[in-house]
């Protein structure tokens, strides 16, 4: 749930940040008078920019919260000279930190660098086949090898020119492959088909050494899990083999409401063990969402219901504070469009929502793919796109859910009379991720995804983070285990705490790819 949207798609590329250490830097002094010189001399050095436009265009993230003005911007027009810069920060005497930004979809710095920029603007133009390109062999069936800059709307436009499309997605589309994959890249599909990352065969990765390894889960294995989910923390993706598979032609698209919580997490739970790849019966997406007074049904996520069901949908939710909405899909294509309404009929039967509250789209793929970015376009052409997203989104166990809804939604939420974007909650199965990537899940076969997509103004996003902040606090005193999902936690403890068991392979493969912590400083972890 991860970008500078108003940039506009066409021109959107990876970023690399390239900065000295905070403390080695002056701001009275230009950057060149703390540049090794024999930087400059290298053969990618024309292509680092010191102007007003491109230091402000790498000032912010998508979170326009935390701002840091880099001192440059490099504009690499190849692998190499990713390759040729980190290598050179490497064997520098005095080495300077380099991380990975693509479209910036982090909350509170995590995809900035201070002091030092680096925009990749020109690797998107210079890709063959504009970045994609689709083959199949008979150990991997169809596959396409996308660079790690590239946007997944246009991954989806290039793969369906063959009839094919990746299985799993985030909500929205604009965002890079690499930088999704070093988070983990979650939606309503993960329940089935796992996160982004459980669909990747290949990658190849430039290591915080400057070297370009190819790797997989046969090869060089250790940094392929290590980068999958890693943060940025041990190399920057160049490329990445996803795997594709025949894509359907439309969707039916359902919304039914819930005034009771159980019956809600029991019905999501129940539809998320139908999760086979292969069983015809099994729903491609479930999400849910919660109604509230403070806003109107629909949102900037999508604009679903009818304008003559939102009185009576307001009536209810006024009713009962809170109405849990339950989305679901189901793809279908020529050979199944006559079985498709037979098999969503039988699925109503064994839910509980409230009768005369289930709603139905019949749409293209795309359609219901893309269907954040028409609310985004609204947003931007009222200058409501760049504003503070002092956003949430956590991974909480089953077993705690219903303590969450009491504690959190029906108490300190409802309490507060603030949250006026979007608030997701879902559940995913913990068996279709592999432990061995550097994400972190709650320790349950069945974990929810909880999500706070605040949106505020410049002068009041700090309540919607002292409401984050108290939420957190009732899930520590109540020994509610959540995972951060975008985490931003500031001191080492709290690293250990976020990783967990996992944090020890996470330090010791720190060392491995990454040994002098030049990569993604924005995150925290170990600079």
């Amino acid at each position: 749930m991860a970008v500078n949207y108003a940039v506009p798609a066409h021109s959107i590329v990876i970023l690399l940040f390239v900065t000295r250490l905070v403390s080695a830097i002056g701001k009275s002094k230009p950057w060149t008078d703390f540049l090794p010189p024999n930087l400059l001399s290298l053969d990618f050095s024309e292509r680092i920019r010191t102007d007003s436009l491109a230091i402000e265009s790498a000032s912010s993230d998508y979170g326009n919260i935390v701002h840091e003005n880099p001192a440059a911007v490099l504009y690499p027009s190849s692998t190499q000279d990713i390759v040729s810069l980190i290598k050179f920060a490497y064997n520098n005497s005095a080495p300077f930190t380099v991380s990975a930004r693509g479209r910036s979809h982090s909350v509170f710095g995590q995809a900035m660098a201070p002091n030092g920029v680096v925009d990749m603007m020109h690797l998107r133009s210079h890709r063959e086949q504009n970045g994609v390109i689709v083959s199949k062999n008979p150990s991997l069936g169809f596959y396409a090898d996308v660079g790690g800059e590239q946007l997944w709307i246009d991954v989806l436009k290039a793969t369906l020119e063959h009839g094919l499309a990746p299985v799993s997605w985030t909500d929205y589309l604009y965002l890079t492959v690499g930088g999704t994959l070093s988070n983990a890249g979650i939606s309503g599909q993960s329940f089935r088909y796992g996160p982004q990352i459980s669909n990747v065969y290949e990658m190849d990765v430039v290591t915080g050494k400057g070297e370009l390894v190819t790797c997989s889960a046969h090869k060089n294995s250790e940094l392929f899990y290590a980068v999958l989910g890693g943060l940025g923390q041990f190399g920057i993706i160049t490329r990445a083999r996803i795997g594709i598979e025949p894509a359907p032609k439309r969707v039916k698209w359902v919304r039914v409401l819930y005034s009771d919580f159980s019956a809600f997490t029991k019905d999501q739970e129940r539809l998320i063990s139908i999760n086979g790849r292969k069983q015809s019966n099994a729903l491609d997406y479930v999400e849910g969402s919660l109604l509230m007074n403070q806003g109107p049904p629909n949102n900037w996520r999508s604009s679903f219901f009818p304008s003559s069901d939102i009185p009576r949908i307001m009536s209810i939710v006024t009713q009962h504070g809170i109405i849990y909405c339950l989305e679901v899909a189901k793809y279908y294509d020529d050979t199944t469009q006559h079985s498709v309404a037979k098999e969503l009929q039988q699925m109503y039967k064994g839910l509980s929502f409230i009768p005369g509250f289930k709603l139905e789209k019949d749409v293209s793929y795309v359609e219901f793919l893309d269907r954040v970015r028409n609310g985004e376009l609204k947003l931007q052409s009222q200058g409501l796109w760049d504003v503070p997203h002092p956003w949430l989104n956590l991974f909480l166990p089953k077993s705690r859910i219903s303590d969450f809804n009491s504690g959190v939604f029906r108490d300190i939420v409802l309490k507060r009379n603030i949250t006026t974007g979007p608030v997701l909650i879902y559940p995913m199965n913990r068996n279709k991720w592999d432990d061995r990537t550097s994400a972190v899940i709650p320790d349950e076969e069945v974990f929810y995804t909880v999500g706070f997509l605040h949106s505020s103004g410049f002068d009041d996003w700090q309540k919607y983070d002292d409401q984050n902040k108290e939420l957190l606090k009732f899930c520590e005193k109540a020994g509610i285990k959540v995972k951060q999902y975008f985490p931003h936690d500031k001191s080492k403890e709290e690293w250990i705490n976020h990783f967990g068991s996992k944090w020890r392979t996470f330090r010791e493969r720190k060392a491995l790819f990454d040994p002098k912590m030049m990569l993604s400083p924005g995150q925290r972890i170990f600079n």
